[in-house]
């Protein structure tokens, strides 16, 4: 029953993008009444509410009869994590992205713009709403019966229940991606409404700025995620699938800094294409099968209607963007040290590392069609090209607040104290320790980054008092500051050491100490797990008793390993269970203590915070009608706040 209602919830969603696209190209074309076209793409919506309800209402009521629930539900799942079930496989995180998409839809069909803009906008919306309830239907339905119908099932994957940030990341990663099609939408209707289609970038910065601050959440998170579930003691691998996370993040930024520019309009429509393309790119690798990672779906049939959708994004945006109207000459000079200048800069810096990524993520899968082989690109090649660049980038945006000044040597002097303190503390560091020529100039920059924001938020505050909104732009820049830190000390300062321990033996690493009491076996409702009891010993004092685990999950044959984590002020101690002997006498251990990781997680926290405030900023501000420019919007991400 529940699964024949869900067939007809994706049935009746087609069927409402179908209409809606046509009812707002209808709009566009004739100037008729968007009354209906917004209860069109309303009712979309509620299709995708309903679907995502059914499919919940499924997995709560452990209705094996539902293809889905029987390969990812289970009796013995948490209430929370049959909840999170949903988007834990291909065909049920299709009805999530549905969900958010919808959102997105009925949230701009009921903004004011240009009517022709908007119409032209919602076409486009609703088409990738048209195409993403056709793979749902017709290639990924996940309520398809299943005969016979078995007694209980396996439950999602063991890893997605082992952390409680599945509720979160998903949703969160989704919104920051489907919010790039505001962007995308906008750009490929501007064309098509001639002179009302002017300022449209200004019109699309707050949802790209809302779009960018979730898919910041998200990547953060993720990583989060990664570092506390996967047992590897680490936060980013360069995966094809996260990689595929940070290709639009880093246009996205870029889009948004180009926007502080005049007379850039072929920038702007080119990185609102690019961003959601790169979606759709992920979209394809992440669904297709087409990569190995533990963060993709399994193979399945959608990756041929992907990658024809892909492509044909990527003409129609070409087509159209191509015939813009051309720009108006711009009078003047530009000066080499100025604030738009080094803006542009940073967004070549940002389009550039995109690109290397790209192709570091898509070479394996064109070099095995075109000479056999599958060529392996590993942590080392985007460790020698981007990182970098974006060693380069925090340069930039450090030096960018100071040139908001007219007078080219008031400027400099500004930025002479910044500059001394990345010099001072390259030295300081290098005389101390020797963290690598990577990390001792990542230390560097982050340090000019963090003492020009010290110093241009003085001059704010003297000069206009505490306003959070115009401050945006530098939580978002401290934000990035921070990160770089926790990379470079993490990366440079980690230590770890793996043995064999029998009950009595200590494992050490620098002064932290592991040593090793016992070992448990228990079981229970769906899983069994065998735990290792240490003493955890921290510069000669004895801390808390910890213990990393493996757990075994019969119902998918694989077993999980749960690490224990001790989170310090200035370093993580991360004890990972990599085996146990038959007779529990004896456990392989690691122990590693990863420096500065904290300041990872702060500095996720406070990008995301930087980009919703600026979002808020935008929001307040008059929309732009008719074309007419609103005023120059707040920075995030590796430019100067205005």
């Amino acid at each position: 029953m529940l699964g024949d209602l869900g067939t007809a919830s994706l049935a009746v969603g087609l069927a409402c993008a179908t209409l809606t696209a046509l009812l707002w190209l209808r709009v566009a074309l004739f100037d008729a009444s968007v009354r209906t076209a917004r209860l069109g793409s309303t009712a979309t919506l509620a299709a995708a509410a309903v679907a995502c309800a059914l499919l919940e209402t499924a997995l709560l009521r452990h209705d094996f009869s539902v293809r889905f629930v029987a390969e990812n539900g289970g009796r013995h799942v948490p209430l929370y994590y049959t909840l999170t079930s949903l988007w834990s496989a291909l065909d049920g995180s299709l009805l999530l992205w549905l969900l958010v998409l919808g959102g997105y839809a009925a949230l701009l069909a009921r903004r004011a713009y240009p009517p022709r803009l908007h119409a032209y906008a919602m076409v486009v919306v609703s088409v990738v709403m048209l195409f993403f309830f056709a793979l749902s239907s017709f290639a990924a339905n996940p309520f398809r019966p299943v005969s016979p119908v078995p007694a209980d099932g396996p439950g999602p994957n063991p890893l997605l229940q082992q952390h409680p940030a599945m509720g979160v990341h998903p949703p969160l990663l989704y919104a920051g991606y489907l919010g790039l099609v505001v962007p995308f939408a906008f750009a490929l209707a501007a064309p098509l409404a001639g002179r009302a289609g002017r300022g449209w970038a200004r019109m699309a910065r707050p949802w790209a700025l809302v779009a960018w601050a979730a898919l910041t959440g998200g990547i953060g998170l993720g990583a989060w995620w990664s570092y506390a579930v996967l047992g590897w003691g680490g936060y980013w691998a360069w995966d094809p699938v996260e990689n595929a996370s940070l290709l639009p993040w880093l246009t996205a930024t870029a889009f948004l800094h180009t926007t502080l520019v005049r007379g850039r309009a072929a920038w702007h429509s080119a990185l609102a294409c690019a961003s959601f393309l790169l979606v759709l790119l992920g979209t394809f690798l992440t669904r297709s099968g087409a990569v190995a990672s533990v963060h993709a779906f399994t193979d399945s049939p959608l990756g041929p209607m992907l990658l024809g959708f892909v492509l044909l994004a990527v003409v129609v945006s070409t087509v159209l963007t191509g015939r813009r109207a051309p720009e108006p000459a711009r009078t003047g000079r530009p000066r080499a040290l100025s604030r738009p200048t080094l803006v542009l800069v940073n967004g070549v810096l940002l389009v550039t590392i995109a690109a290397v990524v790209l192709i570091g993520t898509i070479l394996p899968l064109l070099s095995a069609p075109l000479d056999g082989t599958r060529v392996s690109v590993g942590p080392a090649y985007y460790q020698r090209t981007a990182v970098p660049l974006a060693v380069v980038v925090l340069l930039v945006l450090g030096a960018t607040p100071a040139m908001r000044v007219r007078d080219r040597s008031a400027a400099l002097r500004r930025l002479a104290v910044p500059a001394g303190a990345g010099l001072g503390t390259v030295a300081l560091i290098g005389l101390l320790s020797r963290p690598g020529p990577a990390a001792l100039t990542a230390f560097g920059a982050a340090a000019f980054v963090l003492t020009g924001l010290a110093g241009d938020l003085v001059h704010r505050l003297r000069r206009s008092g505490p306003r959070p909104g115009r401050l945006a732009g530098l939580v978002a820049h401290a934000g990035l500051a921070l990160v770089a830190v926790g990379v470079a000390g993490s990366s440079a300062y980690g230590r770890d050491a793996e043995r064999t321990l029998r009950v009595g033996e200590t494992l050490r690493v620098g002064d932290v100490a592991v040593r090793l009491v016992g070992v448990d076996r228990t079981g229970g409702s769906g899983s069994m797990a065998v735990r290792a009891r240490l003493v955890l010993t921290a510069s000669g004092h004895a801390g808390p008793t910890i213990t990393p685990a493996l757990r075994y999950h019969p119902a998918r044959d694989t077993a999980v390993t749960v690490p224990a984590i001790g989170t310090g002020l200035l370093h993580d101690t991360y004890v990972t269970l990599i085996a146990v002997s038959e007779d529990s006498g004896s456990a392989t251990v690691r122990l590693a203590v990863n420096p500065l990781v904290g300041l990872l997680w702060a500095g996720g926290a406070l990008t995301a915070t930087g980009g919703l405030l600026a979002a808020a900023r935008s929001a307040r501000r008059p929309a732009a009608r008719a074309g007419r420019p609103v005023p120059a919007p707040v920075a995030v991400g590796s430019g100067a706040a205005r």
